[in-house]
């Protein structure tokens, strides 16, 4: 973290975990989150926090899960100067439980925001919902199999959904966070921003840590600004074959970080 700052990038942590089988590591999750503020404040990084609200145990006690979401805002409000808590999309089964407790949460608690993917066919009205609501939104392609009744399938349809999204968000999002490793998207995105009225301070470019670093180091020297994803901790398998599943290159992207390229 220390060295991605020293760099010009800041950072979303994310600590791995999802589908929590009972309340008590639902409990373990929230209280880890809690102690992960601490350590950031105490260590003065520029970081979000990313979570899963299914690691929060939303499949067991929707309540809870909301009682654990709210004190882990609240101690961010309390430890940094940045409290910003994203809301990390699941598949689709859990898109709605999702959104609706982000709104329940939004109602009382700014500091938090949620992901958006655009590959799904109802997509475009969530974004005109979270601009209606004057919430950031994260917009990612999509990384979960879902069928075509649910999204649109193939590189073009996928390619086209999400600049469109891109271009809404822009035009009347606040602080929209576009994230890819596409470079088509992302000069795409580049292109068309300043035709909105929108400078490089007005949105910021995601990208996932260790994917087209050099990328990531050339957005900053231009001036953009960029966030990496990183996420951590013990329970990583699940999350890296749903990545190596979601596209092939970042299979070699992995395979050239473990061998110490990039």
């Amino acid at each position: 973290m220390r060295s991605l700052n020293a760099e010009g990038l800041t950072a979303t942590l994310d600590m791995l975990g999802e589908d929590v089988a009972d309340a008590a590591a639902a409990q373990r999750v929230c209280d880890g989150y809690v102690d992960l503020i601490d350590r950031i404040a105490a260590s003065s990084l520029k970081t979000n926090l990313s979570l899963k609200v299914s690691a929060l145990g939303i499949a067991i006690d929707v309540a809870q899960a909301q009682a654990h979401l709210a004190r882990i805002l609240d101690h961010a409000r309390e430890r940094l100067d940045d409290p910003f808590v994203r809301i990390d999309m699941e598949g689709y089964a859990l898109l709605e439980p999702t959104l609706a407790l982000f709104e329940a949460t939004w109602l009382t608690r700014k500091n938090t925001g949620p992901v958006l993917q655009a590959y799904l066919h109802r997509t475009p009205s969530d974004v005109a919902r979270m601009i209606e609501l004057g919430a950031r939104v994260r917009l990612c392609k999509g990384a979960y199999h879902e069928p075509r009744d649910v999204a649109v399938h193939g590189h073009e349809a996928v390619q086209s959904r999400f600049m469109a999204c891109a271009v809404q968000l822009l035009q009347g999002g606040v602080y929209p966070a576009i994230a890819t490793h596409d470079p088509a998207l992302i000069g795409a995105v580049r292109e068309v921003a300043p035709r909105l009225g929108r400078g490089p301070a007005d949105f910021e470019f995601q990208l996932l840590y260790g994917v087209r670093p050099d990328l990531q180091r050339e957005l900053v020297q231009a001036g953009h600004r960029v966030r990496v994803y990183v996420p951590f901790g013990t329970h990583w398998a699940r999350y890296l074959r749903r990545r190596m599943l979601e596209r092939r290159e970042n299979l070699t992207f992995a395979l050239r970080s473990f061998a110490g390229g990039r």
